[in-house]
């Protein structure tokens, strides 16, 4: 198929494969296998019984589960009956948790029993959400009033009377601001991505491809670009619940995987592992890598006999992305993809010269990028794109032949093992504390790459402050990658004259011989 009309959308792709590919397995799943053709008729059950229980076109459903098939039946389901899905990182709780499920209009959620009483202990009703489902995990029971996920199975696989339209949302991805409360950046159909996306997978994979995922389907990465890609190249990939350094390459001998994506700290924090004798004899031949260290990239090649590509992408970046083939130097992300007019600029917005760092600005236009969208803040959207431009927040520098090199985030956000984390929410919810008056987060450098988080924290009063219960505290009322590392505790912390907290000064500080470290204090301490 090459018509850019053939395939229009997702849900074309997931029947044209279920024709053309019928019984050849799709997801690996624990002990669960299941091909194109079951995963067909599971998304289209899911969302057929949902109608049933009075879902209609334009429906919202939150997605707050751990990896599994299901969660892979909900979103590329739901679009195929005009739904949207919000998918939900399961570490959120509390404010942070109840923000999105309020903010998206969802009318659904979807969650595990284990998750539960994370929402429970928000209080029903929440927002807009008219039912729950909850999917069993093992021996916990599906609360008392709330109706299990497996009854929506259940359902005919018959497909919906329903024409897609160009535009409609089908999924929402909330990305941690720097200034606020995240936002949901919006994804829509699009008339013939599908057939780009299954042109683009015959030009990467081979039939005999194996992918493998063990990063959280919440996230872009395991979602689009792991199940996404194995459905427009028809090819198995498997699936795990979460990310272990210690049985990571005997997962990937388990599925004979020959490919997989990293994130952040993955390659640093496989290569910190043991050598052991068998580490280059595995079955995969490829890496997608995102944000390698460049120190480690040939060495990761070496160890684990293996090549990697690194790329770059960001889900409210308007669709520039980059990705270095081999065709430039190790570090390097390679170019913007043809079509995409680029430049660098510094804070002036003047292009900077070869070798400096500058932001990543993209021209808004056909075959280029596009503007970004984010769910009930227009504002937002337009502060991204600047005449035209849309701004990125990252900083690069290029070399003589226009490759780029992923420098750092320009906003405050902090990138801790593959989370983004916002300053701001860290901060809101440490001064909550009843003996803190002010509060100031940022990254450090981390051992494993990307950052650590670390706070200066002014008490009130100037009383002692006890950073043990302060810890405690943060570990019961935020994400567990949120918890700061390292704590300072000063007298007062300076302002600009819009009473911003200014932050220069204490990144060039960074770790002291005086700096409060959990690893050292609270070894014990355990973070879920």
């Amino acid at each position: 198929m090459t018509a850019a009309t053939e395939l229009k959308f997702m849900g074309d792709l997931i029947a044209f494969q279920a024709g053309r590919l019928g019984s050849k397995t799709y997801i690996m799943f624990e002990d669960r296998q299941i091909s194109f053709e079951g995963f067909n008729q599971m998304s289209l059950k899911v969302v057929n019984g949902l109608a049933a229980q009075g879902a209609s076109p334009g429906d919202g459903v939150a997605l707050l589960m751990e990896n599994c098939p299901e969660y892979m039946y909900l979103f590329y389901g739901l679009p195929r009956r005009g739904g949207y899905s919000v998918p939900i990182n399961t570490a959120l709780k509390g404010d942070g948790l109840r923000y999105i499920l309020t903010h998206s209009d969802v009318k659904y959620l979807m969650v595990d029993d284990r998750l539960y009483p994370k929402v429970a202990a928000l209080g029903l009703p929440l927002g807009g959400i008219q039912k729950v489902f909850v999917r069993p995990t093992g021996d916990n029971r599906v609360p008392e009033g709330m109706d299990s996920l497996d009854t929506l199975l259940e359902a005919p696989a018959d497909l919906p009377e329903y024409a897609i339209q160009s535009g409609d949302i089908s999924h929402i991805m909330y990305t941690s601001g720097t200034t606020g409360f995240p936002k949901g950046a919006v994804s829509c159909n699009i008339e013939g991505e599908a057939q780009s996306l299954y042109d683009r997978a015959g030009l990467i994979f081979t039939p005999d491809d194996v992918l493998y995922t063990s990063l959280p389907l919440f996230h872009a990465n395991a979602l689009l670009v792991t199940g996404g890609y194995a459905l427009a190249a028809g090819i198995p990939f498997g699936l795990d619940r979460k990310f272990s350094a210690s049985r990571f390459w005997d997962r990937i001998r388990f599925y004979d995987a020959t490919q997989f994506n990293t994130i952040g700290a993955m390659i640093p924090i496989l290569m910190k592992q043991p050598v052991r004798p068998d580490d280059v004899d595995n079955p995969v031949r490829l890496v997608v890598s995102s944000a390698c260290p460049a120190n480690l990239w040939e060495a990761f090649e070496k160890r684990f006999n293996l090549t990697i590509w690194e790329a770059y992408g960001a889900v409210d970046g308007g669709a520039v992305d980059a990705i270095n083939t081999g065709a430039a130097p190790v570090g390097s992300v390679g170019k913007p993809r043809d079509g995409i007019e680029w430049q660098l600029i510094d804070d002036a917005g003047n292009s900077v010269p070869q070798g400096e760092v500058g932001e990543l600005i993209s021209k808004v236009g056909p075959g280029g990028t596009r503007e970004v969208e984010y769910y009930k803040d227009p504002k937002a959207g337009r502060r991204k794109v600047k005449k035209g431009w849309i701004h990125s927040g990252d900083l690069f520098y290029a070399d003589k032949d226009k490759n780029l090199y992923f420098v750092d985030r320009k906003t405050d956000s902090i990138r801790r093992r593959g989370e983004n984390i916002s300053s701001w929410e860290v901060e809101n919810i440490i001064r909550k504390h009843e003996h803190v008056e002010e509060a100031a987060a940022f990254g450090v450098p981390s051992e494993f790459g990307e950052d650590e988080v670390m706070v200066w924290v002014q008490s009130k009063n100037g009383t002692a402050l006890d950073i043990s219960g302060l810890i405690t505290f943060c570990a019961e009322n935020m994400a567990h990658f949120m918890v700061p590392r390292y704590v300072d505790v000063v007298k007062n912390l300076q302002k600009t004259g819009t009473l911003r907290v200014q932050k220069t000064q204490m990144k060039l500080q960074g770790v002291t011989a005086q700096t409060w470290d959990r690893d050292k204090e609270m070894p014990d301490l355990k973070l879920t």
